[in-house]
């Protein structure tokens, strides 16, 4: 029996979350920077506590206009507070909720940055340490993101994307690029099954990789996003892959 942790970005202003919520064993919530309020935020960790699933924060650059997806080259210290400060207004709310954050993944440009900038890595890494040091950080297999952690002492969680392409160097393609993203649900499914499997993936030259295998992000942004969760589960479960938390 395979294991893997599958978790989604929530609390970012879809119509998603709620029915998203019973096919995943980990949120991710945005924590009111890229996107979400202190009202979104509380009703998403309700509805995982309610679903038993594990609570993380989802911190991003200060950027709504472009949903944290534009590339900043902010002072690290700025990094750190912005980090430190959207983690503790969650952990607030989740204690409220009688509930504890799990782990820590950065959004979209400063997630992709730490994965290849070393000394931003380790600025968002110590900024999760000092905040919590039991929590657990998410970041891109194979990545500066996961050096950096362990690096700073700090668990980490090696994350992969099923409807993302790689690149030759572990690296995910560039939105960008018009190749980015893939659409068809079997290729999907099939690119899923082959990571947490057999830990290793194609790249758009073709080329199998090794790749580490925690946690698999399922975007639940898309159109067909619950419809995809449902399929997804029903073929993890044909493959005898089991869905559950990092911590168990």
């Amino acid at each position: 029996m395979f294991y893997v942790d599958l978790n989604c970005d929530l609390g970012e202003g879809f119509e998603n979350d709620a029915a998203l919520m019973r096919y995943i064993s980990s949120a991710n919530i945005a924590c009111g920077a890229h996107a979400g309020d202190m009202d979104t935020m509380k009703r998403t960790v309700d509805l995982a506590v309610e679903h038993g699933v594990a609570i993380g924060a989802h911190p991003g650059y200060p950027d709504r206009d472009n949903f944290g997806r534009t590339a900043k080259n902010l002072p690290l210290s700025d990094v750190s507070s912005i980090v430190t400060e959207q983690i503790i207004s969650l952990a607030n709310i989740a204690e409220a909720a009688g509930a504890k954050l799990s782990h820590v993944k950065p959004h979209g440009a400063l997630y992709n940055q730490a994965a290849r900038d070393i000394d931003l890595a380790t600025a968002i890494a110590k900024a999760v340490l000092a905040v919590d040091d039991s929590l657990i950080l998410y970041g891109l297999s194979g990545s500066l993101s996961i050096d950096a952690a362990t690096q700073c002492g700090l668990a980490s969680a090696s994350e992969v994307f099923a409807d993302r392409t790689y690149l030759n160097d572990g690296s995910l393609t560039p939105r960008s690029e018009p190749n980015a993203l893939i659409y068809d649900r079997e290729i999907t499914i099939n690119q899923a099954l082959d990571m947490i499997k057999y830990c290793r993936v194609k790249t758009i030259e073709s080329i199998m990789i090794h790749i580490q295998v925690d946690t698999i992000c399922l975007h639940g942004d898309g159109e067909h996003a619950v419809d995809f969760a449902s399929y997804l589960r029903q073929r993890f479960d044909e493959s005898g892959i089991g869905v559950r938390s990092i911590n168990g």
